[in-house]
């Protein structure tokens, strides 16, 4: 069992952060948020699919104005989701012009980097902890490598210049970011904003530069944290990128939300991210979301493609039917389906898994053994295998977690 850090437990909306509640899935829209209708579809879908928290762009007044009109929609669709609105620049001006916008919101996003420049910096960060305060609304202070604060980044190198012997700029960078979540953090603490009302993240996107900034900012705090890259990539890059540096610190017991920062691909659905999030918490063991199948990377053995198929399909079949089956059927998101394509490690992993089928290699009997909880309960064979397949794991299903 790893050990979580314990860190201050935020409440946002509905939402436990820290404190050693579970890791919590976050995700962003890109939908322009004025327009509040495609806003709202999107919102449902990434929370259909899973996200726990959804963070929405307020730049202009008319995103500021759609956001009190976004939650209404999201309540009349039953749709609690907490909504987090991201802020730079101006978020001082968008949240005093329009109150409703700010009472809609679930959490404010401040980057200390982008909340004002030179002499304004100060004021304008104050105004909207101030704000946060009024409405009682909880902060994530994001710092980004990208949008860094660059009078922390001065004074830093001014001060390394006197040394006798001066650091990397590296590393003169990593602490820049952590001192300016850190001391925008104390500052937040002297205008009103209690501990329990305040998130850092520090996200840039070298993975091996951002483990470290986590490990020093975790020894040096209490303050619930967000990981993320902030930009991980796309497609496989950006998964691996992700999976890579926010394991590490996983397992070291740090981090009490996660979002994986996709660069999505034309067309593709924005969920993506969701599901790379849930199957990283699950696959390392800190939370179930969904039936994890589990399938065989397919040899000489398997020269067809009829288990690939049958694999994807349930797999999909699973994930599909997640949003109903939360509340119906009580820790399904546990079990695990076996869908192997030879004899040679199919039978034992299908009666290691709650349900499972192996299917017949290249070359032999034309059969398919399936086995529930490890006893061997039924052999498929026939065109109609895998839709046969899929009504066992229905009836399992049923059978296993009804709520009564």
């Amino acid at each position: 069992m790893i050990n979580r850090k314990q860190t201050q437990q935020v409440m946002v909306g509905n939402i436990k952060l820290g404190g050693g509640a579970p890791i919590v899935v976050q995700s962003m829209t890109n939908t322009d948020t004025a327009d509040v209708d495609g806003t709202v579809k999107q919102i449902l879908e990434l929370y259909d699919a899973g996200s726990e928290l959804v963070r929405i762009t307020v730049n202009t007044e008319e995103a500021a104005k759609a956001v009190a009109p976004i939650r209404e929609k999201l309540d009349q669709k039953n749709c609690a989701v907490p909504v987090i609105g991201d802020f730079h620049f101006n978020g001082h001006k968008l949240l005093e012009k329009y109150p409703q916008c700010a009472e809609a919101l679930s959490k404010f996003r401040i980057n200390p980097g982008n909340v004002g420049r030179g002499k304004n910096r100060d004021p304008q960060f104050q105004q909207m902890i101030e704000f946060a305060c009024k409405y009682n609304k909880p902060v994530r202070i994001g710092v980004n490598g990208g949008s860094l604060d660059q009078s922390v980044l001065t004074r830093l190198l001014d001060e390394n210049r006197e040394r006798a012997h001066p650091l990397e700029l590296s590393a003169i960078t990593r602490e820049a970011i952590i001192l300016s979540a850190l001391e925008s953090a104390t500052k937040a603490e002297q205008y009103g904003l209690g501990k329990d009302k305040i998130i850092l993240s520090c996200k840039i996107s070298n993975v091996q530069e951002l483990i470290k900034i986590y490990q020093d900012l975790a020894e040096r705090s209490e303050y619930a944290l967000h990981l993320g890259l902030t930009e991980a990539g796309m497609g496989s890059k950006g998964i691996v990128s992700s999976s890579a540096a926010l394991s590490v610190l996983m397992q070291q017991g740090i981090g009490d939300t996660i979002r994986i920062s996709l660069t999505p691909e034309p067309g593709a659905a924005r969920t993506k991210e969701v599901v790379v999030a849930q199957e990283l918490l699950q696959t390392m063991g800190f939370r179930s979301f969904t039936p994890m199948v589990i399938a065989c990377p397919g040899c000489g053995r398997t020269t067809s493609d009829y288990f690939q198929r049958l694999a994807q399909e349930i797999q999909a079949y699973l994930r599909n039917n997640m949003p109903v089956w939360r509340n119906k059927y009580e820790g399904v998101e546990d079990m695990e389906v076996a869908v192997m394509g030879c004899v040679v490690n199919g039978p034992g992993e299908s009666k290691n898994a709650n349900i499972g089928i192996s299917l017949p290699g290249t070359g032999e009997s034309p059969v398919a053994p399936v086995y529930e909880d490890g006893v061997k309960t039924v052999t498929l064979k026939g065109d109609r295998i895998a839709e046969e397949f899929q009504e066992l794991v229905e009836k399992y299903i049923d059978s296993h977690y009804a709520v009564n």
